[in-house]
């Protein structure tokens, strides 16, 4: 069946994300392959120093990602979409979306990238002997307890934007159970929330006598391959604005991007990895047991079907350095030259292959926002350098790549030198990878390990997503999702590796050991540059 027909029969499976610059729609086939793409770019503001996007943002995104998706397919396939064979909804993880019993946003939706739950964190992480980050729900929660917010009385359900987003389409309070694990810690045998720690956080915030508990103001927890309902006729009004779309159709369990990217990589097996660089950067390692002990810059999450993950969570990667590429963009045009956005970038990657491997001494801090690895609550994009230093382009955008990834090693180095953790692949995707052989070799030397790249990943979460989808629709009895991507989807494929040599691995060795001892000048500007 080709392409038009399987849209127009309602085979297609349409997989959204919204990322932190991009909402992205993927309609893809019974066989899994793509035939139709959308996108919207949206932005992250502050407002009253927090990060959000607005209710109006979200909506808003989301119709015009889904109009830009028909407007392909028409053009495409002459065709429009009117009944889909399944959805699945996947967003940014973490934050805190707190409603009340009339669907009402409280306060502006926080998001992962807020760094104002330090003491929340600390205090949660030490109660439960497990390391609670600060861009999850529960920090956020516990931090509006202890600044005293007045909107907590009126709390009847928090979720993520995923959550939201589903629980908008369907009526479903529901969260798939890798979206769920940043919001609170996950028992690995029930599958469920870990009812010691709920039961510890009640204890705690006793005195405060509030209407809720912690249970029931959660969404409930899916695995992957259940249903997470079905478009309701208001849902398919809120997606399709034309109303063309018809009710009906089933959606997945709503997934976070880190899940998505593990399926996007066939990486949710033990001794598996990924890792995922656009504006922020993470690594998913599925472990064979448990680690020894808590580690602050390690979290402790899952795979869609249940499996512990774990994860470490850079929140600044490519942001800084799509502001540098925009001052050659801007010097290119200054000279009269032709400015294409996607040359300068490769031409700037490639180049960087000449560079030193310690990048001649270079250092750069790309923090935009906090790092809570490197213990920072906020940022400043920072460039350090030597008059001895062998200051040249080469070495210069090589820092520039080598610290979207620096702070990604340090927190892997202890999972692989302390923890002896071992992985059979690692699998990146992102944009940072676009260039081939670049940002992927630079990886394969941080992390000492080989990096495969798949033809798919640029796809990215929203394909993931639409995996998910499809698995619930197209698996077979009993198939489990390792099985289903392992046979059904990617067939033995495991992409193009690359490997470090001995010279690389060292010189990304001392630009980190540099990078580390540079941090109080990174502290030092925090302090001066308010």
């Amino acid at each position: 069946m080709d392409a038009k027909n399987i849209i127009e029969t309602g085979k297609a499976v349409l997989g959204i994300e919204f990322g932190s610059t991009r909402i992205k729609a993927i309609l893809v086939a019974p066989n899994n392959q793509s035939i139709a793409q959308g996108s919207f770019t949206w932005e992250n503001k502050i407002v009253d120093g927090l990060w959000t996007y607005s209710v109006d943002d979200i909506w808003n995104g989301l119709q015009e990602c889904y109009i830009a998706l028909r407007e392909n397919v028409k053009s495409k396939y002459n065709t429009d979409i009117k009944v889909l064979a399944a959805i699945g909804i996947s967003a940014m993880m973490h934050g805190y979306m707190a409603f009340n019993e009339d669907q009402k946003l409280l306060i502006p939706f926080r998001t992962w990238r807020n760094t104002n739950t330090v003491k929340a964190a600390t205090e949660l992480s030490s109660l439960f002997n497990f390391n609670i980050p600060l861009r999850w729900s529960i920090s956020h929660l516990y931090q509006c307890i202890l600044d005293k917010e007045r909107h907590l009385q009126e709390v009847k359900f928090i979720t993520t934007l995923a959550g939201y987003v589903h629980w908008q389409l369907t009526g479903e309070k529901v969260l798939g159970i890798g979206d769920a694990s940043g919001m609170f810690p996950i028992d690995s045998t029930t599958k469920n929330y870990d009812a010691e720690m709920i039961r510890k956080f009640e204890e705690l915030i006793t005195p405060y006598h509030f209407s809720w508990k912690l249970q029931d103001i959660l969404p409930s927890i899916l695995l992957a391959g259940k249903s997470g309902g079905t478009l309701t006729k208001e849902g398919a009004a809120l997606l399709d604005s034309s109303g063309q779309l018809q009710p009906g159709c089933p959606l997945c369990p709503p997934e976070g991007d880190a899940g998505t990217g593990m399926v996007a990589t066939n990486a949710i097996r033990p001794r598996t990895g990924n890792v995922s660089a656009g504006t922020s950067s993470f690594s998913m390692i599925v472990l064979e047991r448990e680690l020894s002990k808590a580690y602050e810059v390690i979290d402790m999450v899952t795979t869609p079907d249940g499996a512990p993950v774990a994860m470490v969570h850079c929140n600044n990667c490519t942001s800084d350095l799509n502001s540098w590429i925009n001052i050659f963009k801007e010097y290119q045009y200054l000279i009269g030259a032709k400015i294409d956005e996607s040359e300068i970038y490769e031409k700037l990657f490639s180049h960087a292959l000449e560079g030193d491997n310690d990048c001649g001494g270079l250092i750069y801090y790309n923090y935009i926002s906090g790092e809570p690895v490197t213990g920072l609550t906020e940022g400043r994009p920072l460039f350090v350098r030597s008059v001895n230093d062998k200051f040249n382009l080469s070495n210069f955008i090589k820092s520039q790549l080598y610290a979207t990834i620096c702070v990604l090693k340090i927190g892997n180095d202890i999972l692989f030198n302390d923890e002896k953790v071992m992985v059979d692949r690692i699998t990146a995707h992102g944009g940072l990878f676009k260039t081939k052989n670049v940002a992927q070799r630079f990886l394969a030397a941080a992390l000492k390990t080989p990096i495969s790249i798949m033809e798919t990943a640029g796809e990215g979460g929203a394909w993931g997503i639409a995996l998910l989808a499809s698995f619930l629709v197209n698996k077979e009895t009993n198939q489990t999702l390792d099985e289903y991507l392992n046979h059904k989807v990617f067939a033995g494929n495991t992409g193009i590796e690359v490997t470090a040599n001995d010279d690389e691995i060292n010189g990304f060795n001392a630009y980190t050991e540099n990078y580390k001892l540079g941090l109080s000048i990174e502290q030092a500007a925090i302090k001066f540059k308010k």
